[in-house]
């Protein structure tokens, strides 16, 4: 009890004064963000060590042999895995970075849509790529 008799809250103590003043609290999806980063960025390092190893394998290939190493099964579908992850991972991270430092409503909005945007062209055009070459068309 405080000393004018009301209840007093510890959890309206941790809110930023301005927060507390017009009864705002947090958006509660901050922990999904932070985890779907995390796991993403796990799973690039399986799918990275794994796609070093094969650009490496494809150095002094020529090109009927890099193609018939990406139209392998396993290798096509962890190619597809990896292009999505890295799209993925890379749109939380610029997301983060486009919240935090553009302070223009619009200009926040717009880079946002962009990011998306170039996200979803680049990661199409190379699945196109990848199901072309696996699939011997």
């Amino acid at each position: 009890m405080s000393a004018n008799g009301q209840k007093h809250d510890v959890r309206s103590d941790l809110r930023n004064p301005l927060k507390r003043a017009r009864g705002l609290g947090s958006a509660q999806s901050g922990v999904g963000h932070w985890w779907t980063q995390r796991v993403t960025a796990a799973a690039l390092v399986f799918l990275g060590v794994w796609f070093v190893l094969t650009v490496l394998s494809m150095v002094h290939a020529d090109y009927a042999t890099a193609r018939a190493i990406v139209a392998k099964p396993w290798n096509a579908v962890l190619l597809v895995a990896f292009v999505l992850t890295v799209c993925w991972h890379a749109v939380l991270g610029l997301q983060i970075v486009i919240e935090d430092y553009v302070h223009t409503r619009w200009k926040e909005v717009s880079l946002l849509v962009l990011v998306k945007f170039i996200a979803v062209l680049g990661t199409l055009a190379t699945l196109m790529a990848v199901l072309h070459v696996a699939l011997g068309a």
